[in-house]
């Protein structure tokens, strides 16, 4: 019997040190864990909804105005996008993700062919828009970031 009181004894004294370091941890922090009562935690970060079912008009491509060229983007509630390219209609997988992350997938486009600038143009923007990771809506405006800059777009009719 005393062996047994013995060895639950040695138990209870090999575990004091943890039970009292989790119940120390539980009622205090370190002072370094203690947060500054000066300064308000930070809000956390809102999560956006992608506009699905609007129609966006391209204003900005790489920060340059598009004042003389017809770009459009609508992504639909099958995630579906589609537009008018400057000579062209394109349609592709358009995925809003988490975190405003955004992926296109590959780029069907109609074959209508229009002078070499509108074409050298319309290419740009569709690899630009294949390569759109990111999307934010700024000021009421939805912007596209690319690897090479971003695509900003006004609210279409």
């Amino acid at each position: 019997m005393q062996s047994r009181l013995g060895l639950a004894a040695a138990i209870a004294f090999s575990l004091l040190p943890a039970l009292a370091g989790d119940a120390l941890a539980q009622g205090r922090q370190r002072p370094s864990q203690i947060p500054d009562q000066g300064q308000p935690a930070p809000a956390p970060k809102q999560e956006k909804n992608f506009p699905l079912d609007a129609s966006w008009t391209a204003v900005q491509f790489n920060g340059k105005p598009l004042n003389d060229r017809r770009i459009t983007l609508k992504v639909d509630a099958n995630l579906r996008g589609t537009g008018f390219s400057g000579c062209n209609t394109y349609s592709a997988s358009a995925y809003p993700l988490r975190q405003q992350g955004f992926a296109v997938g590959p780029v069907a486009v109609t074959k209508r062919a229009c002078d070499k600038a509108v074409m050298d143009f319309e290419r740009s923007f569709l690899l630009a828009l294949r390569g759109a990771r990111q999307w934010d809506l700024v000021e009421g405006r939805l912007v596209l970031k690319t690897a090479s800059g971003e695509i900003r777009f006004d609210r279409g009719i």
